[in-house]
């Protein structure tokens, strides 16, 4: 297998800087003193480890592997494992950051982490990405642990390879360790209520915004981009709470429909299909996908890929509210434009927090031996979500900031007043 050269980052924003530009606006209207921004901005661990993996082919492949513990000041470090062929320590550094806010918006004892290893799991048989979790886990032993950093799954891995990593841990331990990491199989202490975790909390998201802003869910049109599992989850939620999906799209395309698309029909014409809307016909198709942002609707759930919205089309959005249900979705340029506009943008560390809530929640059950009934999850994770926008639109009328900058100076607070209080210096 030829060696993947790191990807250059995107034309459009480092990441990192992307995040430290919201960080540092957030930083100084809660005029945090310097010695805690030093210590907020920087990681408390970052790992590079090597991975030699014989390949199917008897040859032995080197891979990169990363974990960045951003903060462990709330607890344990909690975030996602990446297999991606443009994973970089920036990215990576970005991520883990973002789940120490996302963790603490959400008012939940974990800070942030994140993992990645640089490959193609695509270009890779099922054998060679299981010795390649096992090799990243036995790597990591003295990094993760239930007290200490507890990995999930992201692009390029789910819950078949969250059940390698535990059983890889367990095995070193002498003893099965579910609670080390989450999104695990259901059999293997996974939690009721994951999968539409992060799709419930946009939904959540939307309807608590929509109240605010006196939308009616009954007379408004929302367009979702990005059909996997966040934004069929929540087009589909939203759907039953009276909202007129009119635009979908996925990697085949955008589909437009003014007078609303069946969401139960394309999401099973999209699962008897490959996994694509390619060809669904409840809808027309767009000639440009990206056009499906600029739709003139009340409600714009970007749940695809990060900086979709840029200072070249923020300009000729439509809808009164964007939630997030991607990773950062607007890039930090785009937001002054949003704003101007007065389109309230509820931010992804707030909009998708659902899912680590829930993975919360798996670790909990873990942790009693006990599991919880899907709808006790439910229940438990949409009043999470909507104390955490409350606080967060507090924080946006008090410090008359956008929910963006509101949702980090809520989470800056809580990580920084824990700092001082546990006398850190």
């Amino acid at each position: 297998m030829a060696y993947i050269e790191p990807a250059p980052i995107k034309d459009k924003e480092n990441p990192l800087e992307s995040m430290m530009e919201r960080f540092n606006l957030a930083a100084e209207k809660l005029g945090l003193s310097d010695e805690v921004y030093n210590v907020l901005k920087n990681p408390a661990k970052q790992v590079i480890v090597s991975l030699p993996i014989t390949m199917d082919n008897g040859k032995i492949h080197v891979f990169e592997g990363i974990r960045v513990i951003h903060s462990n000041i709330l607890g344990p470090a909690k975030g996602g494992i990446r297999f991606a062929p443009d994973v970089h320590l920036d990215e990576v550094k970005a991520l883990a950051a973002w789940m120490t806010w996302k963790c603490a918006v959400v008012d939940i004892p974990y800070g942030g982490g994140k993992g990645g290893v640089r490959c193609n799991p695509r270009e890779m048989s099922k054998g060679e990405i299981e010795r390649l979790v096992r090799a990243y886990t036995l790597a990591m032993l003295d990094v993760f642990g239930p007290d200490k950093d507890i990995p999930a799954p992201d692009m390029g891995t789910g819950p078949r390879e969250m059940a390698w990593l535990m059983d890889e841990y367990s095995k070193a331990h002498g003893m099965t360790v579910n609670a080390v990491v989450t999104g695990k199989p259901l059999v293997l202490g996974g939690s009721l209520g994951r999968t539409e975790a992060t799709g419930r909390g946009v939904m959540v998201s939307a309807l608590a915004a929509m109240q605010k802003l006196k939308i009616n869910p009954f007379q408004a049109t929302c367009a979702v981009q990005g059909f996997g599992n966040v934004g069929s989850w929540a087009a589909q939620l939203l759907e039953e709470r009276g909202l007129k999906i009119v635009a979908i799209s996925d990697i085949s395309g955008a589909y437009h429909n003014e007078n609303g698309i069946n969401i139960l029909e394309a999401i099973a014409y999209r699962d008897s299909n490959n996994g694509t809307l390619e060809g669904f016909t409840g809808a027309e198709k767009l000639s440009d996908p990206m056009d499906l942002l600029e739709l003139e609707v009340d409600v714009l759930v970007p749940a695809a890929v990060e900086d979709v919205i840029t200072i070249k089309n923020a300009e000729k959005i439509k809808a009164k509210l964007i939630v997030e249900g991607a990773n950062g979705p607007t890039s930090a340029k785009a937001d002054a434009i949003i704003n101007e506009k007065g389109i309230m943008a509820v931010p992804d560390i707030l909009a998708n927090a659902g899912g680590v809530t829930v993975s919360y929640f798996e670790w909990v059950q873990n942790r009693l031996g006990y599991k919880w009934t899907a709808e006790r999850v439910n229940r438990r994770s949409d009043r999470i979500m909507k104390d955490a926008f409350d606080h967060v639109y507090e924080a946006s009328v008090k410090y008359n900031v956008p929910m963006r900058i509101a949702a980090y100076i809520v989470a800056i607070d809580k990580v920084a007043k824990t700092y001082t209080f546990r006398g850190g210096f």
